[in-house]
């Protein structure tokens, strides 16, 4: 049975194209730099390094991550094997020998090293579709991309390993890249999740000397649950925030609690003072005493509301007895009122009538009749009674108009008839003459400055005099 001699195998890899002047000068073969790469389901093309990115043909990006496609290597481009069986691959270093060819002739050999350089290249294919489309662990990607890399020198195929060694860096660089870019993103997503959470410790420490008691308990049961969907922490970074915003929490349910056990206590001493308002109230609730009794209402109501509330469950039912001994009163007064308040419109028509009789006295007809007419109206006006208390001081006001009226009549009559008036009226006119008098004689005698001193003195009198007729005049 013939017998093959080669280095160790390794998986399958890509092919590079034929180029047929290199199997006579291996000098002739194609620069491995510039040979083109396959792109996973693209004869010919190469995967963008960037995970994630798309290739030429989107519809056939998705299967090539499965099923990467691979144009097969021509091995007479890239090697030979000589007379005596030796196999050898071309490089830009030179050529080396990768095994031997003892199973049949020259052609099934060098397709069989073809092959395994076609095995080898679909390894890397797939390699560069992972990164590609970003599926898989960067990391493990590039480890298996040094391991091809470094059985390349021994690798038993034939096909572009200059080429093969540049993809493969190509790959590494690229790996390199997204494991920088997914570290970045877990520690941008790390950041951006401590900075959320510290934002809800800053919220809950400012809720904690909150007294909006329902609102920020809510809104504290609700940061718990918005904590819980905030990830990619470190324990002891998270274990730290948890115990910032427990204290917040634990800070506000103290006081709230406090609060709440005050505030029975509170309402338990105002059902108490209530109680006790309930019983003045019910005691009152017979009086007749209308201003004092409405004046005591209105200070019980004063205490109730300052007492506070009093238990939920029995709040309601003190304010019912309450409100009920009130309401027993009132409606007493208002019954009480209510007849009186028709009593006192019949005495506010009584005195309409009554004005209109005294608005028709004239005391400048007959002075006595006006005065007795009007003291037969003030007699009947003091035995009308009381009127309504937003007319009375219309009605009063009228009545006194009258009044003014008849007493102006009378004062100006007594003074108009006041013998004093009179004769002091006289006395200032006689003095008027005596004046102009004199100052007639000092005329006469030539004497200007004694007729202008007496012209002076009966000038004065003069004043008083039209002062004391105005006041007889009226």
């Amino acid at each position: 049975m013939p017998e093959e001699t080669e280095a160790p195998s390794v998986p399958p890899t890509e092919s590079a194209p034929h180029h047929p002047a290199a199997e006579h000068n291996p000098a002739a073969a194609p620069n491995p730099a510039a040979a083109p790469a396959v792109k996973p389901g693209v004869p010919g093309g190469r995967p963008d390094p960037r995970p994630g990115a798309p290739s030429v043909e989107p519809a056939a990006a998705a299967e090539s991550v499965v099923a990467p496609v691979v144009i097969p290597v021509d091995p007479g481009a890239w090697g030979r094997i000589d007379e005596a069986g030796v196999v050898y691959v071309r490089t830009a270093a030179g050529e080396r020998i990768v095994g031997e060819w003892q199973a049949g002739d020259a052609a099934a050999g060098l397709a069989h090293f073809g092959r395994r350089f076609d095995d080898f290249s679909t390894e890397i294919a797939l390699l560069e579709a992972r990164l590609a489309s970003g599926a898989g662990d960067a990391k493990a990607t590039r480890t298996q991309a040094v391991a091809l890399k470094d059985s390349i020198p021994t690798l038993a195929a034939i096909g572009d390993l200059d080429g093969a060694a540049a993809r493969l860096d190509a790959v590494i660089a690229d790996a390199d890249a997204a494991i920088e870019r997914a570290s970045a993103a877990r520690a941008q997503a790390r950041a951006e999740a401590v900075a959320a959470k510290e934002a809800l410790c800053v919220e809950a420490e400012n809720l904690a000397s909150s007294t909006q008691w329902k609102t920020s308990g809510d809104r504290l049961k609700a940061i718990v649950e918005e904590w819980r969907t905030i990830r990619g922490i470190d324990r002891k970074t998270d274990d730290a925030l948890w115990k910032r915003f427990s204290r917040a929490r634990d800070t506000f349910t103290r006081a709230r609690g406090s609060h709440f056990a005050d505030l029975d206590k509170q309402r338990l001493a105002a059902r108490d003072v209530k109680e006790k308002l309930i019983r003045q109230a019910e005691s009152l609730s017979t009086s007749r005493d209308w201003r004092e009794t409405t004046a005591a209402y209105r200070d019980l109501m004063t205490e109730w509301k300052a007492a506070g509330r009093a238990p939920r469950d029995v709040e309601d039912q003190l304010w019912q007895r309450f409100r009920a001994a009130q309401e027993a009163f009132f409606a007493r007064r208002n019954e009480v009122f209510a007849e009186r308040d028709a009593e006192f419109e019949a005495n506010a028509t009584t005195k309409e009538k009554l004005l209109a009789e005294a608005e028709r006295i004239d005391p400048s007809a007959d002075l006595d009749e006006a005065k007795r007419k009007l003291r037969s109206i003030q007699d009947r006006w003091e035995s009308a009674g009381k009127v309504p208390r937003e007319r009375l001081h219309d009605l009063d006001s009228r009545l006194r108009r009258v009044e003014d009226k008849v007493r102006a009549a009378s004062e100006a009559e007594w003074r108009r008839t006041d013998p004093e008036a009179i004769a002091r009226v006289e006395q200032f006119r006689a003095r008027v003459q005596q004046f102009r008098d004199q100052a007639d004689k000092a005329r006469a005698a030539g004497d200007a400055r004694k007729a202008a001193e007496a012209e002076k003195q009966a000038e004065t009198w003069e004043q008083w005099l039209r002062t004391a007729q105005s006041a007889v005049e009226g």
